[in-house]
């Protein structure tokens, strides 16, 4: 079992209509057809979303979005219209609401990876490969690729695993032109995030990025950027000073929640029933400052 903890009721905003309620973000359509995504504080682990909220993760999550989607601006087209916050909308909405542009989407996560871990790793460990793709032996968790690799996988819904597939799955699914497409797309913007957060001296280790396609007057279909890009929950950054092949590297993300929850002084059975309990002050603001570190180390702008 996994998913909400207890899911939480949405919003009403007047001229709005609820579509979706993610693990982080609710979604909504105003009578123009496009869409509004709120960003929420929830936190998820293991499946699970939290009873605990990481205070003004929405907004680092939406704040650091938009800039990446600038510094890629000449890579993809990206789904944003504006950052206004509806007319009738809580105060709360402010900073981490987007109105975008209504793409049909494409049904695959789109993951590059530059280094080896996680669930990547585990296949790895059996295989050698990654997504059938062959890698050199040798191999330990956190070891730089020889090249980064295209390793998607279906989207799940949640509390379900993504499950990786191969490239040939995906263009049975999508077709060869849309597959080769997200490939290169998806391994250019890796390229040029990597470059930018090596000069900040991060890792990027691995990304997920989602597509969708706008359709624009006269019948041309654009591959578009969407959801969110390159934050601490789609992507896994790492402090270069202390990467170090062989063992689990320390990251700007959600792992001290994992690690507490992993501990006895939670108390919890990951693999039990029962749903995660609230997490300790400490850890919470622990992991907010996670957060806040890599807004400010990536973009070199202070949050506030």
């Amino acid at each position: 079992m996994s998913g909400f903890v207890e899911k939480p009721e949405p919003v009403q905003v007047p001229g709005l209509t609820h579509l979706h309620t993610g693990k982080v973000r609710d979604l909504y359509q105003n009578a123009d057809g496009n869409l509004i995504m709120v960003a929420s504080d929830r936190q998820s682990a293991y499946d699970w979303v939290l009873p605990s909220d990481i205070p003004d993760k929405g907004r680092v999550l939406t704040q650091l979005s938009l800039w990446w989607f600038e510094q890629l601006a000449d890579l993809a087209p990206n789904h944003v219209i504006s950052t206004d916050v509806p007319a009738g909308a809580p105060a709360d909405w402010a900073g981490r609401t987007l109105v975008c542009t209504s793409l049909a989407m494409v049904p695959v996560e789109c993951v590059a990876r530059g280094y080896l871990t996680g669930s990547g790793l585990a296949e790895y460990r059996q295989s050698r490969t990654v997504c059938d793709l062959a890698l050199p032996e040798g191999l330990v968790d956190g070891s730089e690729l020889p090249e980064p690799i295209f390793t998607p996988a279906t989207k799940a819904a949640v509390g379900d695993h993504d499950e990786n597939v191969s490239y040939e799955e995906v263009a049975d699914q999508v077709g060869a032109d849309v597959a080769a497409e997200l490939r290169r797309t998806t391994l250019d913007i890796y390229a040029r995030a990597r470059d930018i957060a090596r000069e900040r001296g991060i890792i990027l280790a691995d990304t997920k990025f989602e597509f969708g396609f706008d359709e624009r007057p006269g019948g041309e279909k654009v591959l578009t950027l969407a959801d969110e890009v390159l934050t601490p929950d789609s992507s896994r950054f790492w402090p270069a000073d202390q990467w170090q092949p062989g063992r689990a590297q320390p990251s700007f993300d959600k792992q001290f929640v994992r690690d507490w929850l992993t501990s006895p002084a939670a108390a919890w059975d990951r693999t039990g029933e029962l749903p995660p309990p609230e997490l300790p002050q400490e850890i919470i603001d622990r992991t907010r400052a996670k957060y806040i570190e890599a807004y400010e180390r990536l973009t070199g702008l202070t949050w506030s």
